[in-house]
């Protein structure tokens, strides 16, 4: 740890997390609920508009390549105009693509619904984990990000439910139960957007609840710190090119492949359990979420004070490969949730972790522009996971054998973390190579 970062005093760590990460965790439900709502959505859409599960995956698809080509340059937009004033207008857009699905009737109508969707909602996430990283020093900024995705799990548990007494809904007012979930879901952005202008401060510099003496030692830190990470590019384009970013982004891409698989196809695996109606569908494909909330909770912590970053990441991703294995393994559905529980934990957890190796080599607009390519390259794996799980649905005729391609996905991703390891700790000629080991400030406990 930089000496300035001891600085920082525990009241202002307080002070950050709870003005920025509750409302920051309210926008991602919000956010997260969108993205998902199709998942629910095609139980009643699939049947009224005669589309195919194939039509399905690629609209994720369809999704996550507009949402991957332009991470980068909204993350760039957000750092030059921002935060504030880029996610409002993430929210906005997003919000009105949401709502305009539920007029689709045709199935190049769905693509391109779900293509401006991608393209409405790219760099949200990595924008606001670049946003966290010119808040908190490192010692604090794994655990600030696990709080933050706090909200994905937290929007499965309030948003499965919702969508799922949404989806009963079907046929009051002449409306379809899908049409019920797209309009319910997209209007909560729209009508938030306008308050990220009013509570989300610009930088530490516009935060009128720190003191000078709080404001300064925090950008001391954070200076300290950018300093260690060695020299910038001038183009932030050219971290594209940078193989520690590369390197991170395909090591990324094992968890959207798992994640958003495992989302998509998780109301359809409970479904199978038989006997349930569209709320009782929603309450239990919430409970993996349950789980995942303390793996989100422990994990960066843990990770802070014991072992290095990859081995947690490699742990982690060993969890869902057995949680996987024993869901595809078994035939009694409550095994078969314990096994899924286990699996969401070791997909979710990790990420805290490896976000937080990012800012050890790049600062500043090579940051934004860096963890955007991470997360756009990586989160390609989001619309090739539900059709790999497709795949092999098609060919067997059971939802529960797609874990298999999440079994191997999740053992690719164990052996990543090492890979992975291994090139960010040879640095570039000329920088001294990052510590692998996380820092253990002794003001944690009290952050």
């Amino acid at each position: 740890m930089h000496p300035d970062t001891s600085r920082v005093s525990p009241r202002t760590i307080r002070a950050i997390t709870l003005r920025l990460l509750p409302f920051l965790a309210v926008l991602y439900v919000i956010a997260y609920i969108d993205r998902s709502n199709v998942g629910f959505a095609k139980l009643t859409l699939q049947e009224e508009l005669g589309l195919s599960a194939t039509v399905f995956t690629l609209g994720q698809v369809f999704f996550f390549v507009a949402y991957a080509v332009l991470e980068v340059p909204s993350n760039l937009a957000l750092h030059r105009f921002g935060a504030h004033r880029w996610i409002a207008r993430i929210m906005v857009t997003w919000g009105i693509v949401t709502i305009a699905t539920a007029l689709v009737t045709e199935t190049w109508q769905f693509y391109l619904a779900r293509f401006l969707l991608g393209a409405a909602e790219a760099g949200f996430f990595p924008g606001v984990i670049y946003y966290l990283t010119r808040w908190f020093p490192s010692a604090h900024r794994g655990a600030a990000i696990g709080l933050f995705m706090l909200a994905g799990p937290i929007s499965f548990i309030i948003g499965n439910p919702l969508m799922g007494a949404l989806n009963d809904l079907d046929g009051v007012w002449g409306l379809g139960g899908w049409q019920w979930i797209f309009i319910a879901t997209g209007l909560p952005a729209v009508l938030v957007a306008p308050l990220v202008l009013w509570l989300l401060p610009k930088d530490p510099d516009s935060a009128r609840w720190l003191d000078d003496r709080e404001r300064t030692a925090l950008k001391s830190a954070l200076a300290a710190e950018d300093a260690e990470a060695g020299d910038q590019p001038r183009n932030p384009w050219k971290v594209l090119g940078d193989r520690r970013v590369l390197a991170m982004a395909v090591f990324f891409l094992c968890f959207p492949l798992a994640t958003y698989g495992l989302a998509f196809w998780l109301p359809t695996i409970v479904e199978g359990f038989g006997g349930l109606s569209g709320l009782e569908v929603g309450l239990v494909s919430a409970i993996p979420y349950v789980c995942v909330m303390v793996g989100l909770l422990a994990v960066p912590r843990l990770a802070r004070n014991r072992g290095t970053p990859f081995g947690w990441l490699a742990l982690m991703l060993g969890f869902s490969a057995v949680g996987f294995t024993i869901s595809a393994l078994v035939s009694s559905p409550v095994v078969q949730m314990i096994g899924i529980c286990v699996a969401s934990i070791g997909g979710y957890a990790a990420q805290p972790v490896m976000w937080g190796l990012v800012p050890k080599f790049l600062t500043g607009a090579a940051a934004a522009a860096g963890i955007g390519a991470i997360n756009g390259i990586g989160n390609l794996g989001g619309g090739f996971g539900p059709m790999g799980i497709a795949a092999v649905v098609d060919a067997t005729g059971s939802a529960l054998t797609g874990l298999i391609f999440l079994i191997v996905v999740s053992v690719i991703g164990v052996v990543g973390a090492f890979g992975l390891r291994r090139v960010l700790t040879r640095s570039p000629k000329g920088q001294p190579p990052p510590n692998d080991q996380p820092p253990r400030p002794e003001i944690a406990a009290n952050a």
